[in-house]
């Protein structure tokens, strides 16, 4: 396979990433939602990638009813579908870069082994220049800074034990981590605004660090509140949040703009999700969504 995708034109383009581990569930619909709307008020691209890098969690056919989901809400999006699992060979190339940059180092810690060294990682394997596999890779996270700006929480600060992990990109299994992929998959397509769950939100630094390692400035961030069922617990496939499939469509899209702070007026509350949409496109404004990590949602648990 080509290691660059095709050049981009659009001066804004955002993407939605969903992982196919099951349906589309009403927490995912938020991030769906909330990218869109910010790519189309402003004339931008909405790109979808499958974010299948975590093979042991991919369901069959979980990509497909996510995308048949999409599209019953009126969220088509531009440009082919990007899988991770059909860019091992891009991962690896800037895997042996960063390696040959002498930017990673091979680990035997176990979870149990870190956990009793306090949860976060000490570098116990920084200078053992271990290389008999299996072994998981970190990367050196000298220069993660603690500060960032949120399109959406404003000035954010984690904390600097986060800051300064090295953190796995290749895990013992051979497969590559999110937090490498990601940011490949976001560099290659030239994603210029990344909006999606506050989740992420402490992982921000170290994305926007791994990409001025790569050479390329960061796209910008925002972070949409999430739903969840009772506090800390988000509505995800892994907490077996309930398919969307057996809410209406407009109930579904009218409570994910509710929560986003875009309230749908009565008069469209019965309408046509493409007309519902092509409203909040019109009226959308990112300084209106509820500057909150979490916002309880258990009808859609």
């Amino acid at each position: 396979m080509s290691n660059a995708l095709p050049l981009q034109t659009a001066s804004y383009i955002g993407r939605f990433a969903p992982s196919p581990s099951g349906p589309l569930h009403f927490g995912s619909l938020i991030a769906a939602v909330g990218s869109y709307l910010q790519a189309k008020s402003q004339q931008g691209k909405w790109l979808l990638r499958i974010e299948d890098i975590d093979t042991p969690r991919v369901q069959a056919g979980a990509d497909s009813a996510i995308m048949r989901t999409l599209e019953a809400f009126g969220l088509h999006w531009d440009d082919p579908v990007i899988y991770q699992s059909q860019r091992l060979t891009r991962y690896q190339q800037v895997f042996n870069d960063l390696q040959q940059r002498h930017l990673l180092y091979g680990c035997q810690c176990t979870r149990r082994e870190i956990s009793l060294a306090g949860g976060s990682y000490p570098a116990t394997c920084a200078n053992l220049n271990l290389s008999q596999e299996p072994l998981a890779w970190r990367l050196k996270a000298a220069g993660v800074s603690t500060a960032f700006t949120d399109l959406i929480f404003g000035s954010q600060k984690i904390d600097g034990s986060l800051a300064r992990e090295d953190y796995i990109v290749k895990r013992r299994d051979g497969l590559f981590s999110y937090q490498l992929v990601v940011v490949i998959d976001d560099l290659d397509q030239q994603i210029t605004e990344v909006i999606r769950g506050a989740d992420l939100l402490s992982m921000t630094p170290r994305q926007q660090h791994l990409f001025s390692l790569l050479g390329q400035a960061a796209p910008r961030y925002g972070h949409l509140p999430l739903a969840v069922s009772s506090p800390g617990h988000k509505l995800s496939k892994q907490n077996h949040a309930s398919a969307l499939a057996q809410w209406p469509l407009q109930h579904s899209l009218g409570a994910a703009l509710q929560l986003l702070g875009h309230p749908v007026p009565q008069t469209l509350s019965a309408a046509p999700v493409t007309e519902i949409l092509a409203w909040a496109v019109q009226h959308w404004q990112l300084a209106k969504v509820p500057v909150t990590t979490e916002i309880h949602c258990s009808a859609f648990a």
